[in-house]
């Protein structure tokens, strides 16, 4: 009896702290971002201009489209199909109940996880889509307004669970809308891009059985000593976040794999050897590879030498990102413009989705407006990702990365060093592709635990 009272305080806190975190966090998509028409924007590798002969700043939420000329409309709405085209993972709300816990939610303590969430699912968009696809639908979302699109957000949400109660029972009707994007995408290769779209999105649904949900991110995260509801660092959320592809077993998965690096250092061989291990379908292949880099910018506050680096990053096509955030908040970092990153914010609680469920709405996983920082406020401690295809792309990104590392250096040792060979001939522990008893070897664990007193706090 005194458990289950216990349980329905901790359902209430629960819904009480999610109540007080959308409030708190409600001005997300309140907040317009301006652009400088004069600096050129870079977004995961793609380059935008929005240069006119006015100076000033430019919104790109498309409420001042009539005072451009249609050039630049056209590079601000390309601009802005590209963001909004990216996976946004957020807090959400009523999913179903994390196992050895009460929560329901992940408002206040989930958003490194998000973030890292976000990082893998553009990796994984590169991987089935290509750099160059956008989602047809992205202009659709109405972001002028926020509430008016919360509340489109609702009704789509209220069609998704009404749906859930019928969808056993009755065939699924079209609406006119999705008659009208199917007729759209009756080209073969958008029809294959959308159940990939779809599907990616799946992967990170808010459920115990997806492959990246956060229930399953969560279990593995008990591995290092996290439990849900606890604050995860973006170092250790590159550890989970290999582990969670290294276990999915959905055959579409089995081509990716990922690999995080050892204190600063990535290791040829190591990497090569994930790439050419043998796939489960028993056939010999070559592995994508998704390359994780826990680094710190510097000591408390972030080293302003290494901005140019940074940017430089963020230029390449081949980069998914970075783990990082200012100080209390974690963010995901997409691009740049000057000397202020461009980011999606997971602070925005929404309710759940249930993903299982065909044709489930979209929008909530689409941000509608980029937001902007300044690389001098952002928390030294980040993860950085660069997706590879193939061992022969994998030689090209450590090629120019480590060149532009080396010019980009103004200290005697770089931020990181790609090297030859493998970590053992280092004298450092090897840790097997695939541990039956344990998620983590025992050098993992020390790893983690030191990654973890070494990160910035919850708020």
């Amino acid at each position: 009896m005194e458990a289950t009272g216990t349980d329905e305080v901790e359902k209430i806190k629960s819904k009480f702290m999610s109540a007080w975190h959308n409030m708190k966090y409600s001005w997300v998509l309140k907040t317009k971002t301006y652009f400088s028409r004069n600096s050129p924007v870079f977004l995961l590798g793609k380059c935008y201009h929005f240069k006119t002969d006015e100076s000033g700043e430019l919104s790109t939420d498309g409420s001042n489209f009539d005072k451009i000329n249609t050039e630049i409309s056209g590079n601000v709405e390309e601009f802005r199909k590209d963001f909004i085209s990216r996976i946004w993972l957020t807090y959400r709300e009523e999913f179903p109940q994390i196992k050895g816990s009460a929560l329901t939610t992940d408002c206040g303590w989930g958003c490194t996880l998000r973030t890292g969430q976000m990082l893998l699912a553009q990796g994984l968009m590169l991987h089935f889509l290509g750099r160059a696809w956008v989602w047809p639908d992205a202009l659709d979302i109405d972001n002028s307004d926020s509430e008016s699109w919360t509340a489109h957000t609702v009704k789509k949400l209220t069609a998704s669970f009404e749906a859930s109660l019928t969808a056993e029972r009755e065939p699924k009707i079209l609406s006119n809308h999705h008659q009208g994007t199917l007729k759209r995408n009756c080209d073969d290769n958008e029809m294959r891009n959308e159940v990939y779209h779809r599907k990616i999105i799946s992967w990170f649904g808010d459920s115990p059985l997806a492959a990246f949900g956060l229930h399953q991110l969560t279990e593995y995260g008990k591995k290092s000593g996290k439990l849900a509801g606890d604050w995860y660092g973006p170092a250790v959320v590159a550890h989970i976040l290999r582990k969670a592809v290294e276990e999915a077993r959905d055959p579409e998965l089995q081509g990716v794999t990922v690999y995080v690096a050892q204190d600063c250092t990535v290791y040829s061989s190591d990497v090569i050897d994930r790439q050419c291990s043998f796939m489960d379908s028993g056939k010999a292949d070559t592995k994508a590879v998704i390359i994780l880099v826990p680094v710190r910018l510097g000591g408390e506050r972030t080293n302003m030498d290494y901005l140019e680096f940074v940017k430089g990053i963020l230029s390449l096509e081949y980069c998914v990102g970075i783990i990082g955030g200012k100080p209390k908040q974690s963010y995901y970092f997409a691009g740049f413009q000057d000397d202020s990153l461009i980011y999606m914010d997971p602070h925005y609680c929404q309710s759940f989705v249930d993903v299982s469920i065909k044709d489930f709405p979209l929008e909530s996983f689409h941000c509608p407006s980029p937001k902007k920082m300044s690389f001098k406020k952002m928390d030294p401690s980040c993860t950085i990702g660069f997706y590879c295809r193939t061992v022969q792309d994998f030689e090209k990104a450590s090629e120019e990365i480590t060149k532009m590392l080396k010019s980009s250096s103004k200290e005697k040792y770089p931020l990181f060093t790609f090297v030859k060979g493998h970590s053992r001939d280092y004298d450092f522990a090897s840790s097997p592709l695939h541990e039956e008893n344990d998620l983590f070897s025992e050098d993992e664990k020390k790893r983690l635990k030191r990654f973890s007193t070494e990160e910035f706090v919850l708020l």
